[in-house]
Parts: C-alpha cells; sequence; structure tokens
C-alpha cells in the first residue's frame, strides 16, 4: 500500500506517517522507485503509534517503548501495562493540577470583586513600580471612553493593564 492509501486507511496524513518514519518510529519498504509500500505489519504499528500519540505519549516516549519491545524479544522484557498506566497516573497528576488551578481561579473571579482587586493599571506618577504579570492591551468599546491613562514611558495609544499573579 502506496502512503496516500496508508495515510487514508489510518486516518491521518501522509505527512503525519513521514513524521513517524523521521522519527524511527515505522519503516516502510522502498520499492525501485523510492515510493514508501505499507505492509499490513507497518500499518498495524502507526496505528499503534497514532492511538498512543492522541493518548499522550511522545514520539520519544514511543521510541524508547519500541526499542525496549524490540529488545525484549532478544532477553530483556518491557511491561507494556506498566508504562501506559504510568503514562495514566502522568495524565491523572496533569488533570489534577489543571483542576486546581481552575478552582484558584473561579474563587478569585467569584470573591467580592469579581477579581479586579489584582488588576492595576499603569499611569503618570507610578513610572517606578513594577508589578508581576503580564502586560495586556486595555479593552476598549462603547462607553469606555479613551482607555486607560497612558504612562510617559509608553508610546502614545498604547495603552495597557497590568496584571498582578494569580
Amino acid at each position: 500500500m502506496r502512503i496516500q492509501e496508508a495515510a487514508h486507511h489510518l486516518g491521518v496524513s501522509a505527512r503525519t506517517l513521514r513524521h513517524y518514519e523521521a522519527a524511527g518510529l515505522i519503516v516502510p519498504r522502498r520499492n525501485s522507485n523510492g515510493y514508501r509500500s505499507y505492509a499490513a505489519l507497518e500499518i498495524e504499528r502507526a496505528a499503534w503509534v497514532r492511538d498512543l500519540i492522541a493518548a499522550g505519549f511522545s514520539t520519544r516516549e514511543l521510541r524508547n517503548l519500541l526499542t525496549a519491545l524490540e529488545d525484549g524479544r532478544r532477553g530483556a522484557r518491557v511491561n507494556c501495562s506498566a508504562v501506559m498506566q504510568e503514562k495514566l497516573d502522568q495524565i491523572d497528576r496533569a488533570i489534577a493540577a489543571l483542576r486546581k488551578r481552575r478552582r484558584a481561579l473561579s474563587r478569585r473571579l467569584a470573591g467580592p470583586d469579581g477579581g479586579r482587586s489584582n488588576i492595576r493599571t499603569s499611569g503618570p506618577g507610578d513610572e517606578d513600580t513594577q508589578y508581576p504579570g503580564e502586560t495586556l492591551p486595555a479593552a476598549r468599546g462603547p462607553g469606555r471612553g479613551r482607555g486607560l491613562p497612558r504612562s510617559p514611558d509608553r508610546p502614545k495609544g498604547a495603552t495597557s493593564l497590568r496584571l498582578s499573579r494569580i
């Protein structure tokens, strides 16, 4: 099967298959004309790679896993279930961290001032004040006038908000 057919069969792009090949995850045969030829075994392996990447594995992690699996045929054994369980645990930890961040932001927004207590505006007279966080463009719209006061160190029209860390 040629690369376009294989890509269509797997539901990925030909570029994705070339990426898997460049990463050393699949090794399709080459015909005499240089075209890639995918046998059933390579299609199955590419599907495995596609599914594990979608599950959160990196190509480096998969390359290490494949190397261990191939070495396992020659003696050392790797427990794929243990590797996948560790990835699942890693994903669970990431989800827990994101939930914690979400709760913190939600509490800040639900506070008595709607989260505005940490928003600082830059203006004349506070050039030496340094606020942690990022600078964002000031919102403009109906009823908002000309925006925030301009600090002398910013060009005209470049009003901004400085948000402190949450």
